[in-house]
């Protein structure tokens, strides 16, 4: 996924206060914020106790972004915590889920977004356990992913180390990417989702 500019400028704006770019910003993201809520079946109240809380961490927690542009996989990562925490809450207080939404389809228009909304939350994780990585590490898992392809010949010149290394090393740096926080915390959230975090 390339980076949008237009995020990035939106996000440098608000950043200097200007109310215009909150303005756009919430107006661009709200679908998107409501559409997990939907995923994860949550009444309207619960619903908005999600969106309120993601847009109030945004103010709080906007100049912490290390990149603009990680802006969407950030809210979809604190929008799946907040409806997780809700969904726990409710379980802990033994409330029932609304048996009308309870399993009724997503509109595919909600499940195109989904979709994206998954993706964008994944790239967001790679991105930042990828920076975490030494330069030749990085360097290296990008050559590998590159397109076209490149060969171990190439690799191995343009990394300077021999064609039997490339295996190996490639192995290391992919279990550092699974051990990283962003990666672990992904697939915890990917574990609560799919066993419901409910009664």
């Amino acid at each position: 996924m390339r980076d949008d500019p237009s995020v990035i400028w939106l996000v440098e704006r608000a950043r200097n206060d200007d109310q215009a770019a909150w303005d756009e910003l919430v107006e661009r993201y709200a679908p998107l914020v409501w559409s997990i809520c939907r995923r994860f079946r949550l009444n309207d109240t619960d619903a908005g106790d999600v969106v309120q809380n993601v847009w109030l961490y945004l103010v709080e927690r906007l100049d912490t972004l290390r990149e603009a542009a990680a802006l969407p996989g950030w809210i979809v990562t604190t929008r799946r915590r907040e409806c997780i925490r809700i969904q726990q809450r409710r379980s802990q207080l033994g409330r029932p889920w609304d048996p009308q939404t309870f399993d009724q389809p997503a509109p595919d228009e909600t499940t195109r977004v989904d979709q994206w909304l998954l993706a964008a939350e994944r790239h967001a994780a790679l991105r930042e356990a990828l920076a975490d990585l030494p330069p030749r590490s990085q360097q290296l898992l990008l050559l590998l992913i590159d397109d076209p392809p490149h060969s171990y010949a190439e690799i191995s010149r343009i990394l300077d180390i021999p064609i039997g290394a490339i295996g190996p090393s490639r192995s290391r740096c992919l279990a550092k990417l699974r051990q990283h926080a962003a990666i672990t915390a992904l697939y915890a959230e990917d574990r609560n989702l799919a066993g419901g975090g409910t009664s």
